[in-house]
Order: structure tokens, then C-alpha cells, then sequence
């Protein structure tokens, strides 16, 4: 059973940073498409930041330069760091991790900056 578990977020203010964690059970992230997400109210789920297989990294230009997204193998956790945060980054994240055609989902966490 493939589960990823989710940690980190919570309230910062404008300019604070937090760092988002994904650890998975059940598969591998260095074997899969590893991706965040977030959903902010009353929009869709749009993608953050993306790392391949090989390790290629892609952001949205929302969060160019103020977000990076990394992987550690051994402990088979997915991060995502978020540096000058702003009251738009607030949103619900979510991980996923795509593995031969299959999408897997973490529950979500809860990211608030204030103004």
C-alpha cells in the first residue's frame, strides 16, 4: 500500500520561510516523477515544483527563486523549501509522486502566510 506522509507548514508571516516534508511508504521517489501542488481557495491545484528521476527540477514562475524542491534517497523524503514567503503562497500542499502511469497523493498540508 503506497501512503505519503506529509509534514511541516503551519502560519509564518510575510518574508518567513518553512519547509515542507513527503516521506513515502510503499514506493520509491528516486523511481518516480515527484511533484507539490497547492490549492488555494476557490481555485484549482496548480503545480509548485517538479523533480524528475534523474533529478531535473521545474517551478512555477510563481515561486521561481524562493522555492526549491529536493529529494534525499536514503530517507526516500521529498522536500519542498519556501524562502520569502508572501500572503499568495497560502494554500493547502499536497505531494505526489507519479510512478508508471499511476498518481499518488499525500493528504495535505496547511500553509498560511500573513501580511
Amino acid at each position: 500500500q503506497v501512503q505519503l506522509m506529509q509534514s511541516g507548514g503551519g502560519l509564518v508571516q510575510a518574508g518567513g520561510s518553512l519547509r515542507l516534508s513527503c516521506a513515502a511508504s510503499g514506493i520509491t521517489f528516486s523511481g518516480s516523477v515527484s511533484a507539490w501542488y497547492r490549492q488555494a481557495p476557490g481555485k484549482q491545484r496548480e503545480l509548485v515544483a517538479a523533480i524528475s528521476r534523474g533529478g531535473s527540477r521545474n517551478y512555477a514562475d510563481s515561486v521561481k527563486g524562493r522555492f526549491t524542491i529536493s529529494r534525499d534517497n536514503v530517507k526516500n523524503t521529498v522536500y519542498l523549501q519556501m524562502n520569502s514567503l508572501k500572503p499568495e503562497d497560502t494554500a493547502i500542499y499536497f505531494c505526489k509522486a507519479a510512478v508508471i502511469g499511476l498518481d499518488y497523493w499525500g493528504t495535505g498540508t496547511q500553509v498560511t502566510v500573513s501580511s
